[in-house]
């Protein structure tokens, strides 16, 4: 215990040595003429005018050679490119605050404590460029793709080192954590060739069946959008309490998906009217009994 105290007590000592000549190189810093502080400043901010230069020009020369791979995805390119700048700026900051005569050393070597307390402070920040980092090198996901993470769904607009940015279908941005994102099951809906429709089409009891299946054949057999392989499917799926359930299992593209759904629920009910079919739904009859009267 003595010997913990000790090592605790040494690096306490170091942390205020290094803290206390950080101070003092604040005092010489104030201390220097005017004339050559600002003509420190003045390099300082010439080096941060030639870096950002730097930083867009080897932003521009990585962004044709990551757009000519096949290998990295417009995804993964934009984070690549974002942390290049995060990382370039950091430099950049630190070398104007050294040439006016910032030394960094000491300032991170005082803010060792603080760095603990930060790092605590920022722990879901930490988690969010991490998760990110995962989102980008498994890739399930990319720019223009619709998907669905938690109870969150829309098209992905964009990412960042924090954030997945999503569009809904109502123009809604939607702005979720990479950590949340990563943390939950990710359904990619355009990142496959073709999608199947689930419909479900109910009918009276004492339907014909056979016409039943022949009017809603009908109905997929005139849309372009229905895909012939694989074959869709129409069969009896459900005797229900009230009405005969068909699975309807047609194929489509990924972007036709939604088109096909809501043009077959707005026909099917006409349709099946022209051949007498009646679809059911829920109603409750009520049975009056006169009970006879007292004497």
């Amino acid at each position: 215990m003595i010997a913990n105290f000790m090592a605790l007590s040494s690096e306490a000592v170091a942390e205020s040595s290094a803290f206390g000549r950080f101070v003092e190189k604040i005092d010489s810093w104030i201390q220097i003429g005017p004339v050559e502080f600002l003509v420190n400043v003045v390099i300082g901010l010439l080096i941060v005018f030639i870096g950002k230069l730097v930083i867009i020009g080897i932003s521009r020369v990585l962004k044709r050679a990551l757009n000519r791979s096949k290998k990295i995805n417009d995804l993964m390119a934009r984070f690549i490119l974002k942390l290049v700048n995060v990382i370039g700026w950091i430099f950049l900051i630190i070398a104007f605050l050294g040439r006016i005569g910032l030394d960094m050393g000491p300032v991170l070597a005082g803010l060792g404590i603080t760095g603990v307390v930060l790092g605590f402070a920022f722990q879901d920040t930490i988690g969010n460029l991490l998760s990110g980092m995962m989102i980008v090198i498994n890739s399930p996901f990319r720019i223009g793709d619709y998907i669905e993470t938690g109870s969150f769904s829309g098209t992905v607009s964009d990412m960042d080192m924090i954030c997945v940015i999503l569009s809904t279908p109502d123009n809604r941005k939607i702005t979720i954590s990479n950590k949340l994102v990563w943390g939950n099951p990710i359904v990619n809906y355009s990142n496959v060739e073709r999608r199947r429709l689930g419909l479900t089409v109910s009918v009276a009891y004492g339907t014909n069946i056979q016409l039943a299946k022949d009017t809603i054949w009908k109905i997929l057999n005139s849309y372009s959008e229905i895909l012939p392989e694989p074959a869709p499917m129409v069969e009896v799926n459900t005797l229900a309490a009230s009405s005969i359930e068909f699975a309807v299992r047609p194929w489509t593209k990924p972007e036709d998906f939604w088109k096909v759904h809501w043009r077959f629920q707005g026909e099917i009910v006409d349709r099946l009217a022209e051949v007498g079919i009646s679809v059911p739904f829920n109603q409750l009859d009520v049975h009056i009994i006169d009970q006879p009267k007292a004497n």
